[in-house]
C-alpha cells in the first residue's frame, strides 16, 4: 500500500530549473518511493540515477560538463538516489544547476553526514532541502481516518512508524531488529573514523533507558566508560544520522531556570525499544511516561517540519524540579504542553512558570486528544 507523504506537494512545487531539491533522512523511510511517486505525477522526461550502482557513482564523480551533459541527455527531471555515495557530489550538482539550465534536480541522501558537508558550500543559493522522517501521525490519519489510527496507538508506541513496520503487520520485531542492529548506523561507520565503535552501542542503550529525562554528558561518559568530548561527538553523529534529536531547555527570566540542560529523544519509538530489547505491552511497562513523551515530541517534530514551523521548541525545568514537558515559542507567545498517559491525572502549569510567563497558553495532551496535537 502507498501512504501519501506530507512533503509530496511541497517538493513537487519546488522543482524548477537552476535549483536542486534535496530529500534527506534516515534509511528506509521512503525517500526513493517519494521520488518515484513525484516522477509519476509529471509529464517531464525523466532519468533516474541510483548511486548504489558503482558505474553510476563513477560517472557522476567525473565532474566535467561534457560528461554530465552526456548523462543528462534530453531529460527534464533528473533523480539521483543515495547521492551521499558519490565523491564530491556537491560539485556535480553545482555544475548541473549552473551549466545545464533546463534541468530540474531531485536528490536523496540517507544521511546528513558526508552529504551535508559536501553540498552546503557548492549549492549555496541553489537548493531546497527537506527532511523525510518515518511516517507521521498526520499521514496515517489522512490514509485511514482519525478513529482507525487511534486504534493503533499502542502499536505506534511499541513498534514505531517506519513504513516497512506499518505495512508488514506481524513482522515488526524482525524488521526493527534488522534496522536497529547496524543498518541505521551504516553511514556513521562509512564516513567517520570511530576508534571505539562499541561505545556507540553503549551510548544508544544509555540514551534509550533515560528517554524523557534530562541528559548529562558527564553522566553518560561515566556510564559508558568514556570522556565527555567523545560522548558529545557521538551524540552529534547520531543526530546528523537522524537517529536521535535534542531539545534544549528554555530560559528567559528566572535565575533558577535550567539553561544548559537538554533532553534527547529518538526519531522513532520502535528503534528505541529495539535498542533496549523491550516490546512488552504498555500495561506491563514502567517506562510508559518517557515512551509517551518521546512519541509525542517526535511526532510533533514531523508535523512542524512538514508545515514550515518557524518557531522554537524547548522543555522547561527549574533547579527545584518544577517542569513543563514541552514548549513552543512563536508569534511572541509561549505555548506550553504537559503530556499525561492517563487523562485522570490532572495537569497544571507550575506556579513559577505561570507567574514568570503569564500570557502563555497551556494544553494537556493525553491519548484522548493527542491527534489534535499531532495533526494540523
Amino acid at each position: 500500500m502507498y501512504i501519501a507523504r506530507e512533503l509530496f506537494p511541497l517538493i513537487k512545487k519546488r522543482l524548477s530549473p537552476g535549483k536542486a531539491v534535496l530529500i534527506l533522512g534516515p534509511r528506509q523511510v521512503g525517500k526513493s518511493t517519494l521520488m518515484q511517486e513525484i516522477a509519476k505525477h509529471t509529464d517531464w522526461k525523466i532519468k533516474h540515477f541510483d548511486c548504489d550502482d558503482a558505474v553510476v557513482r563513477a560517472r557522476l564523480a567525473i565532474q566535467t560538463l561534457p560528461n554530465l551533459q552526456n548523462m543528462v541527455g534530453d531529460a527534464d527531471l533528473i533523480l539521483i538516489d543515495e547521492a551521499q555515495r558519490v565523491k564530491n557530489i556537491g560539485l556535480t550538482l553545482k555544475i548541473i544547476t549552473d551549466q545545464i539550465k533546463a534541468i530540474r534536480l531531485l536528490v536523496s541522501g540517507s544521511s546528513a553526514l558526508e552529504l551535508a558537508n559536501e553540498i552546503n558550500e557548492p549549492l549555496t543559493g541553489r537548493k531546497w532541502e527537506y527532511h523525510l522522517l518515518p511516517i507521521a501521525t498526520q499521514e496515517m490519519v489522512n490514509f485511514h481516518g482519525a478513529f482507525e489510527e487511534s486504534r493503533y496507538l499502542e502499536q505506534r508506541l511499541l513498534y514505531g512508524m517506519y513504513p516497512e513496520v506499518i505495512t508488514n503487520p506481524g513482522d515488526e520485531l524482525a524488521i526493527l531488529n534488522q534496522l536497529a542492529s547496524s543498518y541505521l548506523y551504516k553511514d556513521i561507520f562509512s564516513f567517520q573514523d570511530l576508534r571505539k565503535p562499541e561505545l556507540l552501542d553503549k551510548l544508544l542503550k544509555a540514551l534509550a533507558l533515560q528517554v524523557g529525562s534530562e541528559t548529562s554528558y558527564n553522566k553518560l561518559a561515566q556510564f559508558i566508560g568514556s570522556d565527555i568530548s567523545t560522548v558529545q561527538r557521538y551524540v552529534d553523529l547520531l543526530e546528523k544520522s537522524f537517529i536521535i534529536f535534542r531539545l534544549r531547555a528554555f530560559s528567559r527570566n528566572l535565575r533558577n531556570e535550567l539553561k544548559r540542560s537538554r533532553k534527547i529523544y529518538f526519531i522513532d519509538c520502535g528503534i528505541r525499544n529495539a535498542i533496549i530489547g523491550d516490546f512488552r505491552p504498555l500495561a506491563q511497562r514502567n517506562d510508559i511516561g518517557g515512551l509517551w513523551e518521546n512519541f509525542l515530541v517526535s511526532e510533533r517534530l514531523k508535523l512542524n517540519q512538514y508545515n514550515n514551523f518557524y518557531g522554537q521548541s524547548y522543555f522547561w525545568r527549574t533547579t527545584a524540579q518544577q517542569e513543563v514537558d514541552y514548549l513552543e515559542d512563536y508569534d511572541g507567545q509561549l505555548h506550553a504542553y504537559e503530556f499525561k498517559w492517563s487523562a485522570k491525572k490532572k495537569a497544571t502549569l507550575p506556579i513559577t512558570f505561570r507567574k514568570a510567563y503569564p500570557n502563555s497558553s497551556f494544553t494537556a495532551v493525553s491519548p484522548e486528544n493527542y491527534q489534535n496535537f499531532l495533526c494540523k
